[in-house]
């Protein structure tokens, strides 16, 4: 039996690979194509839904191909059966979360602008699960109040947040109050296009976010871990 030395010594040195890095990859244009050819697996109603969102002139609040793949897998991990949706916009998430739900599932999506929630509706439609979504229209946070109000405390198995910024630090609370003890809430946008890791910026809803970060990362009510998909995505289990 013969001993391989490593790393190689000789002629053959010239061989070795590159070092791998153990920091995240960054994602150009042709990666990114990679990733979403082969990375993620799309139901046609969704592509269809994506790409009615992105010809809209608000179309960039959609959440990205690869992170509502990584909530419908979860939803599949956990077993959830009851998710909550803060932030609708136009139901991309939303569907890309129904579909991974079982029959009977129920996705609770929660947004101001109804008008939004209909261009999804269809595909929804389509995709034959609208039955396994509720939209509730209105004010995030009476939408949430009234959830609490009705005893639907401790009841959802995951909550994604994807709604206003300044509305983040209580929408957190909130949803942490509404899932179950091993419940998951996620947040969007949480790296923020890079922003909240430039001290100079002070603007409101990068400090809004940073710090909700920071508070998140002190919080032992939950474990946590924020990925670098999409914009930022932030995982925090409650304990």
């Amino acid at each position: 039996m013969s001993r391989r030395c490593w790393p190689p010594r000789g002629p053959s040195a010239a061989l070795r690979p590159e070092p791998v890095s153990p920091r995240s990859l960054t994602l150009d244009g042709r990666l990114q194509t990679y990733l979403e050819q082969v990375g993620v697996r799309e139901h046609p109603a969704q592509r269809a839904l994506r790409l009615e969102t992105d010809r809209l002139a608000d179309g960039g609040m959609r959440s990205s191909l690869e992170q509502v793949q990584l909530l419908g897998l979860l939803i599949e991990l956990m077993g959830a059966t009851r998710v909550l949706e803060i932030g609708c916009f136009t139901g991309y998430g939303t569907l890309a979360m129904a579909l991974a739900l079982p029959p009977g599932g129920r996705v609770t999506t929660l947004d101001v602008n109804r008008d939004w929630a209909e261009i999804g509706r269809r595909w929804w439609r389509t995709a034959e699960v609208e039955e396994r979504i509720l939209f509730r229209e209105g004010a995030a946070l009476a939408s949430l109040d009234a959830l609490l109000a009705e005893g639907e405390g401790g009841s959802f198995d995951l909550a994604y947040i994807d709604a206003d910024k300044k509305g983040y630090p209580t929408y957190y609370e909130r949803a942490l109050a509404l899932v179950r003890a091993g419940g998951l809430v996620a947040l969007d946008n949480m790296l923020w296009h890079g922003a909240v890791a430039d001290p100079t910026d002070q603007s409101r809803q990068t400090r809004i976010l940073r710090d909700l970060t920071a508070a998140i990362h002190a919080d032992a009510r939950v474990s946590m871990c924020l990925l670098p998909v999409g914009d930022g995505l932030l995982l925090a289990r409650k304990r």
